[in-house]
């Protein structure tokens, strides 16, 4: 079963970025056709995230942030955190998401986060995604979204 990267899962391999990417088309193709589907007002599908999407926002997020190029973070076993990218996790309230940039320790992602989660914002907006930069706990900043006209 397809799962949209979270930035808390291992590294992909090189040798199935073909696979994943191809996976990847197909999930957002799906997810758009339920879209139109389930559009009461007809509209474009790419504008107004689809009800289930509302309830799950933290796999909802990784797929849209995945699909526009944007590169997930990753951690071994044992929860280390191994590359640099996004993390999705679980916003404060119900039907959104936090998104932080994420890299091993010693990375220097505190340098990189203002223009790596800037280049998020577009990408999240294309599927219908709201997304307002905030700093956080120790001046870190992140990402809070949630979905389009909420």
């Amino acid at each position: 079963m397809f799962e949209a990267a979270t930035g808390d899962g291992p590294p992909l391999p090189p040798a199935e970025a073909e696979q994943r990417s191809r996976e990847i088309r197909a999930a957002v193709d799906g997810l758009l056709q339920i879209r139109r589907l389930t559009l009461c007002q007809g509209g474009d599908p790419r504008a107004v995230p689809a009800e289930w999407e509302r309830r799950r926002p933290v796999r909802a997020v990784a797929l849209a942030l995945e699909s526009g190029g944007i590169t997930p973070s990753s951690v071994d076993a044992a929860g280390a955190r191994l590359s640099t990218g996004y993390r999705v996790g679980a916003g404060e309230r119900p039907g959104t998401a936090v998104v932080e940039w994420l890299g091993p320790p010693g990375a220097g992602v505190a340098q990189e986060e203002a223009a790596a989660l800037g280049a998020c914002v577009p990408v999240l907006e294309r599927l219908g995604w709201d997304a307002l930069l905030y700093r956080g706990p120790r001046g870190r900043r992140f990402l809070e979204v949630e979905p389009m006209g909420s």
